[in-house]
């Protein structure tokens, strides 16, 4: 067993404001807890993961790069493939708080390594 406490886990801010704490997880599935502020979006981008993004609080837009979207509330999801590209922007007026399992397991380094 490998407990994760949430005040211990490793956190990363990718943007000001846009906070991700990675939980329990392995190589296999990874979870990762997330905010966003009103209006804060993710760049396009894609994965070899396949995502499922849940929103726990607020609203968010899941948008691919065909022009697709959805927006989320409390407790929707939805499942991004493997290399579907797409982004994530926070499309209410108070914050957004989600949940990102991705498959198979991923660490911070996806956003550290980006080439800019």
């Amino acid at each position: 067993m490998k407990p994760v406490e949430f005040d211990d886990a490793e956190t990363y801010e990718p943007d000001e404001g846009w906070q991700r704490r990675a939980l329990a997880g392995s190589d296999q599935c990874s979870f990762e807890w997330f905010e966003k502020p009103p209006g804060h979006s993710s760049p396009m981008h894609s994965h070899e993961n396949e995502q499922v993004c849940l929103c726990l609080e607020g609203e968010l837009t899941v948008t691919t790069e065909d022009g697709d979207s959805v927006t989320l509330g409390q407790y929707d999801s939805v499942l991004l493939e493997s290399e579907e590209p797409h982004r994530v922007e926070n499309t209410g007026d108070e914050l957004a708080v989600g949940l990102d399992v991705f498959a198979p397991g991923r660490s911070f380094d996806f956003w550290t390594d980006r080439a800019e």
